[in-house]
């Protein structure tokens, strides 16, 4: 048996066609959703780009005992299972967080990896004199700023884009390795991350009339600083690199049509999270409440055994189901650890595998659904406290935890899933509290067939009542710390 999956960043569900978008050129996921079961209602887990991916190697949640870091000791990571029991498995990507601190233990999973440079800033090219900017909308100051326009110097082609060299080397990897049996590949991309840096052909996707500053990088907070022409023209900006990811999905596809590996090659295509995009007034992901256009995300898979193609799947899935879902389909069973579900049976007739699910990111609103209705829990007071990480691994994303927050450490109590390790117990820096943003502070509650967009928050005391008790009940099931309830005025 063989498996590929192609993995986006911040690729947008509503832009898809597939999901119903039809401005966007993207004939290769029109292409996709006629050859995979396509899923209406599958949920990020935990946010944003490293947590996702530890949920894809654990197939458990990770936001309510740690914010952003690496695999930890007492961790099950799917590729390592896999390698273990004589998978091969193997990791081309451009994701640059994964040679950071905060990452740097992920691909060392794999039995290989290659890595392609370039991406938001990565400390690639080495230039001491300072680029030429253009002037921009929301630009930023620093060295990561400075090195991103570095950077682009030596991207002035599309094939010396790192999102190209990454699906060359996955390609390179099918040619190879296609007639040989047990093998994993995972081909992922940056892309759609911002900064939305692409080539003129695929601008000219999207014609439209802007002469304001160069905008292709949107900062994380309200948008009512930029002008609704400067807003509309970085949604091109984003459409034009869609167009991009598009192109080089055809190829995996095309590949696939040549070496007839739809036969016995299962294939998922997927993403950590999507991204606002100017809607509720907002740009970016870290930016909560985590509305649908964050949380809600496409999945498409093909599993040769069933052959399901061009099918809907209504059933609720997340990322942390694609760990149990790999194994099974190499004949492993998922470890005691995981909480996702192996998705053959949803796959072959949409059999559900969960009532509800959690989602969010660290300190911030815990969120749960039922597949209709969303109910958002905010903190219970504006300190946000207690809160703590639970880590062996203490690192942010660039950079371990500082001496200052290392100074008041405890160690805690093994969890339900850390195998008899105790954690250390370290205050969280606090993030979200006192934010002026009042929408941090306040319970949401959804329903997302009615209102889709999430424009008419309900006020129903029985449906609440009803996502809360699921909420603790998932909460447990995940072992979260007391003081996440305390932090969220639940009763555990």
């Amino acid at each position: 048996m063989k498996a590929v999956m192609v993995m986006f960043d911040s690729l947008n569900r509503h832009l898809l066609p597939p999901y119903g978008c039809d401005w966007t050129h993207m004939p290769n996921f029109k292409r996709l959703a006629e050859r995979t079961a396509v899923f209406d209602c599958n949920y990020v887990g935990s946010m944003p780009c490293m947590p996702a991916r530890r949920e894809l190697h654990t197939g458990r949640y990770n936001f309510l005992h740690r914010s952003w870091g690496p695999i930890e000791p007492f961790d099950d990571s799917m590729p390592e299972i896999l390698k273990r029991n004589g998978v091969y498995t193997h990791l081309v990507s451009d994701h640059y967080h994964y040679w950071e601190e905060g990452g740097a233990n992920y691909h060392t999973r794999y039995r290989t990896w290659e890595i392609e440079r370039g991406q938001e800033g990565d400390v690639w090219i080495g230039q001491v004199a300072r680029p030429v900017i253009p002037e921009c909308v929301a630009p930023r100051d620093g060295p990561w700023w400075e090195q991103e326009f570095i950077n682009r110097e030596f991207m002035k082609r599309e094939e010396l884009q790192p999102q190209a060299r990454t699906f060359a080397r996955g390609l390179e990897f099918l040619r190879r390795n296609h007639a040989a049996d047990n093998w994993f590949l995972q081909i992922e991309t940056f892309d759609p991350h911002e900064p939305f840096f692409t080539q003129k052909k695929y601008k000219d996707l999207y014609p439209h009339e802007y002469k304001g500053p160069h905008f292709d990088w949107p900062p994380y907070r309200y948008t009512h600083q930029e002008t609704p022409e400067q807003v509309a023209h970085c949604r091109y900006e984003y459409a034009a690199l869609l167009s991009m990811c598009d192109e080089y999905l055809g190829k995996v596809l095309d590949l696939m049509d040549e070496l007839d590996l739809w036969k016995d090659t299962l294939l998922i295509v997927n993403t950590d999270h999507g991204f606002l995009l100017g809607e509720h007034d907002s740009w970016a992901k870290c930016w909560c409440p985590f509305y649908e256009e964050h949380a809600r995300t496409p999945l498409f898979i093909w599993d040769p055994r069933s052959r399901v193609a061009g099918q809907r799947r209504a059933s609720l899935t997340q990322t942390i189901d694609l760990a149990p879902t790999l194994l099974e389909f190499f004949g492993l069973e998922p470890t005691a650890d995981m909480q996702g579900k192996s998705l053959q049976r949803t796959i072959a007739d949409d059999t559900p595998v969960r009532q509800a699910a959690l989602f969010g990111i660290h300190g911030a609103h815990v969120n749960v659904t039922d597949g209709r209705y969303v109910y958002m829990r905010a903190p219970a007071k504006r300190e946000n406290e207690p809160l703590f990480n639970y880590t062996h691994m203490p690192c942010h994303m660039r950079h371990t935890f500082n001496v200052k927050e290392m100074q008041n450490i405890d160690l805690a109590e093994p969890f339900a899933f850390t195998k008899g390790c105790r954690t250390m117990k370290i205050p969280a820096n606090g993030k979200w509290a006192n934010n002026p943003d009042p929408r941090i502070y306040q319970n949401w509650l959804w329903d997302t067939r009615t209102d889709p967009r999430q424009q008419n928050p309900l006020d129903d005391a029985k449906i609440e009542r009803r996502m809360i008790d699921h909420l603790v009940s998932l909460m447990k099931d995940n072992d979260a710390p007391a003081e996440q309830f305390e932090r969220l005025g639940l009763k555990a």
